[in-house]
């Protein structure tokens, strides 16, 4: 039995999540599907590749993970069927893909679409379930589509270094609005060097310890983490971070917004001392 996931940044207001369940259903009834997000912000790939990145990797091998992000930016001609470290991942050629495997995949086949068909969420869903199916039925990858086509590649976004000092761009906030900074405990540990630091956003909020959870602060106080993931995140116990600082993730969209009016702030700086 296939294990298939799903992501996008559909929603959930209408039919279209039911919809793609049923395509995949009419394709293989056997086929298992998990939800993990369809709750993304539109157009946001930082966002859509801290998610994927960080789900993907707690599946078993030869999961396959369909993600349905941003589809449309350009008028297809192919969606992409990639394999690396064991994992499955289809999606659209926009870029995505490398962002969430922070480099290119082992191996990336071009799905070819049918060009006298409407090119829907729906037709990418069959696209991508058939070329599943046939996988699952013995046929080998190679012989799914097009080896090593051509294909858009974006890179993800990093953090800033400096001798002294660490900037970070908010990637994600969560259901409790606490906020996630795309530094990890590793790039973390390796420029502090044993040396004390300063967690610094909004200008004048200052963090400058680590907690283990969020219970080692009280109630109201701020406080900085590593989340399971391994991010830094910014958070409140029992409280609004994004909403009290002022805080916002990194778009585009919200980058220029940012530099027009600064009323927002979607970096995080650590200094280290």
């Amino acid at each position: 039995m296939a294990l298939v996931t799903l992501t996008s940044d559909i929603g959930q207001q209408d039919y279209m999540v039911g919809a793609v369940k049923g395509q995949l259903a009419q394709i293989n009834p056997a086929f298992n599907v998990m939800d993990i997000s369809h709750e993304l912000s539109p157009f946001n790939y930082p966002q859509a590749a801290y998610v994927c990145r960080n789900a993907i990797k707690n599946f078993p091998p030869f999961t396959y993970h369909i993600i349905l992000v941003n589809l449309f930016e350009k008028k297809p001609e192919q969606l992409l069927l990639a394999y690396h470290n064991d994992q499955y991942l289809l999606c659209a050629d926009n870029g995505l893909l490398t962002m969430i495997l922070e480099g290119k995949p082992e191996m990336v086949i071009g799905l070819p679409m049918d060009k006298t068909s409407i090119r829907n969420t729906l037709y990418c869903v069959r696209v991508m379930g058939q070329a599943i199916n046939e996988l699952v039925n013995g046929t080998r990858l190679l012989d799914i589509g097009a080896p090593d086509v051509p294909f858009l590649e974006k890179n993800h976004l990093r953090p800033l270094f400096g001798d002294n000092w660490i900037e970070g761009q908010i990637i994600f906030i969560d259901h409790f609005e606490n906020v996630v900074v795309n530094i990890t405990r590793d790039e973390f540990e390796e420029h502090r060097k044993g040396r004390s630091f300063r967690v610094v956003f909004k200008r004048d909020e200052v963090i400058d310890k680590i907690s283990e959870s969020y219970a080692d602060v009280a109630e109201g106080e701020k406080l900085a983490l590593f989340n399971s993931a391994g991010y830094l995140e910014i958070a409140i116990q029992k409280g609004n971070a994004a909403g009290l600082f002022g805080l916002q993730g990194f778009t585009e969209q919200s980058q220029n917004q940012y530099l027009q009016s600064r009323l927002f702030y979607q970096t995080i700086r650590v200094y280290f001392e």
